[in-house]
């Protein structure tokens, strides 16, 4: 532990001191080459600034071409060649993709995510900013549902675990949903094993993540709206849930899109709750775990797992075009 600690200390030292002798560096080396000494110094001065930027951008643009560009077209390529990345087979692994009935599942149990997901987040997160403002103990109900937020995707599925376990139909249950099962008097389930019903189990979990997520965003978006609204609202004689869906929704529609496509992207890389939960067995395939199974286990095939994660980037890019273009055009309007 000591070790790993330590570890730790010196790369992030090591990369602090790299980050300071580049700009350091850079800027030595600028000054040296463009001198404030003559007279011609204004024109200096002005080539000075023109570069500097790009000292600072360098960095950033090496390491997204190292680690996002180059991926990207390699993945492109490799979808065009055998398991091994080295017979060029065409179109041959997309006709794959689109007959076999794994993949198919899987891009089903996509949609099944995409759809519930999204929504329960965001309606649960909703109702909870809205509601935890109206009662005095509303700050610690809003702690302890953002909590999850602090738990990997993985840390998650083993608390889940524990609460969705089976030990046999004649053994001792631990796991509190079949504790609470039993004392309805039903019989103890193996949740995480019953077909369609499973996915829907696994769901659970990102919702209970992600809804601590909505519940902050929403909750700092409905205090920017006027209170005097409100106020003449009730004078009105508007009740409760009117106000909520007249005034309070349309308010902030913008902030709901923009947590609901948050979310769908995070659904669409889904992968960790799967692997630790289920590794994609019973019928709980997702596109993320069925490209990891093809790209690294059983010998790998580049060609097809290459495939699968085009699928997946095929996917997000459009959810994040909308929420680039949505947010510059907020911009500009203020």
């Amino acid at each position: 532990m000591l070790e790993q600690l330590l570890d730790a200390l010196y790369a992030v030292v090591l990369g602090i001191g790299v980050c300071v002798l580049y700009f350091a560096g850079t800027n030595f080396m600028l000054e040296q080459i463009f001198p404030d000494t003559d007279g011609f110094s204004h024109s200096k001065d002005r080539w000075r600034r023109a570069i500097q930027p790009w000292l600072f951008l360098t960095p950033a643009l090496v390491l997204l071409s190292v680690y996002l560009v180059y991926p990207v077209c390699e993945t492109i390529r490799l979808s065009f060649f055998n398991f091994g990345g080295f017979d060029f087979v065409g179109l041959k692994n997309y006709i794959w993709a689109f007959e076999n009935p794994e993949f198919l599942h899987a891009v089903l149990n996509n949609l099944l995510w995409l759809v519930f997901v999204p929504t329960l987040s965001v309606v649960f997160g909703l109702v909870v900013a809205v509601l935890a403002d109206k009662v005095s103990w509303g700050t610690l109900a809003k702690s302890l549902i953002f909590m999850p937020m602090a738990i990997s995707f993985v840390g998650a599925s083993v608390i889940w675990k524990f609460v969705y376990d089976f030990r046999g139909p004649d053994a001792d249950q631990i796991g509190s949903l079949n504790a609470f099962v039993m004392l309805l008097g039903g019989e103890p389930q193996a949740w995480i094993t019953l077909p369609f019903w499973n996915n829907f189990f696994l769901m659970v979990i990102l919702v209970w993540i992600q809804t601590g997520f909505a519940m902050v965003i929403f909750s700092a978006a409905l205090r920017s709206i006027p209170e005097e609204t409100l106020e003449a609202a009730r004078i009105d004689g508007a009740s409760e849930i009117q106000i909520f869906f007249k005034i309070m929704i349309p308010q902030i529609i913008g902030t709901i899109l923009v947590v609901w496509t948050t979310i769908t992207i995070i659904v669409l890389k889904i992968f960790d709750i799967v692997l630790a939960m289920t590794n994609g067995q019973w019928g709980t395939e997702v596109l993320a775990n069925l490209m990891f199974d093809w790209m690294f286990r059983g010998g790998g095939d580049s060609g097809r797992g290459s495939v699968i994660a085009l699928m997946i980037m095929i996917a997000v890019i459009p959810i994040m075009i909308w929420n680039i273009e949505n947010f510059r055009k907020e911009e500009e309007s203020r």
